[in-house]
């Protein structure tokens, strides 16, 4: 019997690792006679526009292992009934046992729906992929660490600039939907009191706009300059994006020129010169020789996915294990499908601005390093 790997949802750095893990561990099984993987997500699955990953060479798997986005292609195609329906007839001309479908929360919920309907014809076995790091059931998400590690970085640059040419307020816009883990992962930034970010503010908790300026006048009356991380999802006291142009997703409307807005506001305000920074995509499309740890831990998903559908089991989802303790270490297990499908795991208040955080997110993303000052 056959294999199907599908990619849905938005790419994330490490995703071509899953996949990787995914070839290389199928190679191992005699059970899995081929391996396919669907062009462009669920849509080219219907169209039966497939590559045949198992006759990609160990080079090019791990060539392309080591880099960023989906080397499939990825969709945010809805699978209604009759989609369902024709995909389930594809599997069955083709010859498919064993559907992996990597994704995060709503690509779940597509397993979860695909397992259903399937019944025993078909183990269907979901992959954790998603930035946002907002996935029930596991630890953390692959892919979350390296667009962490990218924000972190890109905040602390432009605190230099900020430091550089002061009297400035400067906001920075952060991935993550309605989860504040990317936006909380740039404290990693600071190593001196007045580094940045100054402030940050997080979705899980709405933000009326007379605080966010009066925290703005505190900071910039302290040090002539302030930069504000702030996540792409953040709303104010009436459940509004400031004002922002929006647009609708998959997942409700989120604000497209939050920081640009957020700019406008504070100089309408406050009368200070402001600017808004959007990094956007290229936070989850950047590469790096760091954190390596993300995309080891992508390819162990996408390894633990094969054998658990060897071993006879689906509608489940690969997770992410933490060993209690001061060391890290990881493992995999896995969680019904029913259990991640369409749920956020949102940052605990608790876990803002403490040391519980850090001991959280340190050995994931690493130390950033600080740059060296001028001694007076």
């Amino acid at each position: 019997m056959n294999a199907l790997l599908v990619h849905s949802g938005g790419p994330t750095p490490v995703i071509n690792a899953s996949m990787a893990g995914v070839v290389e561990e199928a190679r191992r099984h005699p059970q899995i006679g081929g391996l396919y993987g669907a062009a462009f997500g669920i849509s080219g699955a219907l169209n039966e526009d497939f590559f045949n990953l198992s006759a990609q060479s160990p080079a090019t798997l791990e060539a392309i292992a080591n880099t960023p986005a989906s080397a499939l292609g990825t969709s945010r195609m809805e699978l209604d009934d009759r989609a369902l329906d024709a995909l389930l007839a594809v599997c069955r001309k083709r010859e498919i046992r064993y559907l992996f479908l990597t994704g995060g929360n709503g690509s779940m919920a597509t397993a979860a729906h695909i397992a259903a309907a399937a019944g025993d014809s078909l183990q269907v076995i979901g992959i954790p992929k998603t930035i946002d790091n907002d996935l029930l059931a596991t630890d953390h998400t692959p892919g979350y660490a390296t667009t962490a590690r990218f924000f972190a970085c890109a905040v602390r640059d432009i605190g230099a600039d900020n430091r550089a040419l002061p009297g400035q307020v400067q906001f920075v816009e952060v991935l993550g939907r309605n989860a504040g883990w990317l936006v909380a992962a740039t404290r990693l930034a600071r190593h001196h009191d007045d580094d940045a970010p100054h402030l940050i503010y997080y979705p899980e908790t709405r933000l009326p706009l007379n605080r966010l300026m009066g925290d703005i006048d505190g900071v910039y009356s302290r040090l002539g300059r302030c930069v504000i991380a702030i996540c792409e999802g953040q709303l104010d006291e009436n459940g509004e994006a400031f004002g922002a142009d929006e647009r609708g997703g998959s997942r409700g409307k989120l604000a497209m020129n939050l920081a640009h807005r957020l700019a406008s506001l504070t100089t309408q305000h406050l009368k200070l010169k402001a600017r808004g920074e959007k990094p956007g995509l290229l936070g989850r499309s950047w590469w790096s020789d760091e954190p390596r740890q993300d995309r080891i831990e992508a390819r162990m998903c996408g390894v633990a996915a094969v054998r658990a559908a060897v071993e006879g089991r689906s509608g489940v989802v690969v997770t992410l294990v933490r060993t209690p303790g001061s060391a890290y270490e990881i493992s995999t297990g896995l969680a019904p499908l029913e259990r991640v499908a369409c749920g956020e795991r949102l940052l605990p208040e608790a876990w803002r601005d403490s040391p519980a955080f850090l001991e959280y997110v340190v050995p994931l993303v690493g130390t950033i390093p600080h740059y060296t000052r001028l001694q007076k």
